[in-house]
Order: structure tokens, then sequence, then C-alpha cells
């Protein structure tokens, strides 16, 4: 089963709901309607945003469509910085990504983090794959072209970059949501399963 911060989902159902009056209603009840989902490149985070905005009608934002520039040109620190306080800005959004170092000014807005802590190996296995062919729908950044030389490199170097982190990321953020002053609610799923019963849960 996935976990809200270390415990059983029905501990939050009975006991730490958002309140009555709080101007949330269905299926935005369980989240709020500020979501970020985290995890590795692989771990599924892009699916499951996919159906979380489908099940609660929030806007979908990927924020690697948003961090790059044409020509797959990295943008500053602060440029990036910057690009995401204002795509927090509004009051209702789901966005997924994997960019740890600024979390913290996603956690200033967010009503929920989700982190999908996927084991290494199946992150691999996916980045393997999507270097040989990208999944049909994927949506590229405005400016920048899917070549086959530029998706193998990328996708294949996560796949070491996995065997590496070894969930060392799911625990950093674990930590950063610890330590900041008002965090927000988290939920942490570890499997394809946990996922489906935190979509059935969102009704």
């Amino acid at each position: 089963m996935f976990t809200l911060s270390g415990r059983r989902m029905d501990s939050m159902r009975k006991n730490e709901g958002p309140e009555e009056g709080d101007g949330l209603t269905g299926s935005n009840r369980l989240v709020g309607t500020r979501v970020v989902v985290v995890g590795f490149a692989g771990a599924g985070k892009s699916t499951l945003s996919r159906s979380l905005a489908a099940r609660t009608g929030l806007p979908l934002i990927h924020l690697d469509l948003e961090y790059w520039k044409p020509g797959w040109t990295h943008p500053s620190e602060e440029e990036w910085r910057e690009k995401q306080r204002g795509l927090v800005a509004g009051d209702a959004w789901i966005l997924d990504g994997n960019y740890v170092e600024t979390l913290d000014l996603l956690l200033d807005r967010a009503n929920t983090i989700v982190l999908i802590d996927t084991p290494w190996w199946r992150c691999a296995a996916r980045s393997f794959r999507r270097g040989l062919r990208r999944p049909p729908g994927t949506e590229m950044p405005e400016g920048c072209e899917d070549s086959f030389i530029h998706r193998l490199r990328d996708e294949w170097g996560l796949v070491g970059a996995a065997f590496r982190d070894r969930g060392r990321e799911a625990q950093q953020v674990r930590a950063i949501v610890s330590k900041h002053g008002q965090p927000p609610t988290l939920y942490v799923m570890r499997s394809k399963r946990d996922a489906a019963e935190f979509l059935r849960a969102v009704k």
C-alpha cells in the first residue's frame, strides 16, 4: 500500500483530510489543488500525472517541457528558478518533474507531494527502452528536435545514473520535505499497484 508520511492512507481519511468549508470538493479533497509529482527518471511520473489530471481536472505542467530552451539549451540557474516561480504562482496545477535542486520553490506553494519511489532497476529498464524508441505521443520542448542519437545518449546515460542513485534521490526528497517549515502532505508510491490504489482513492 502506498504510504502517507509513513502511515496508512486510511488514517489520513479519518483524521487528516481537508477541513469542512475549505472549498475543496470531490477528487480534490484528497490531494488539494497544487500537486507536485516527483521521482527518478523512468519512475512513472508522467503516466501518474496524466491520470491524476484526468481525474481531478487540474491543469498539468511537465517541467521537462518548460526547462529546455530551443536547441536543447540549458537555462541559467536563476532563469530556471524564476520560470518555476511563475509556473506555481497559480492556484490550481499538477506539476511533474525531477528537479530536486529547486524543490524548495515548489514546497512553498504545494498542497501535496507525490513521491514515486520506483526500484532503480525498473527506472533503468524503462530508460533503456526509451533510448531505442520514445513512447508514442511524447511531447518535445519547443524548438528541440527528437534525434535518435540525442535520445540514445540521454536515456542510456540514465541507466547508469539509476544504478548509481539506487534510491538516494528519494531519500533526499523525503529529507527536504520533512525539513520544510510547513511541509505539504507527502504520499510515497513504490509500485504500479500503489499508484492504482492512489488513483482509485482520488474520486
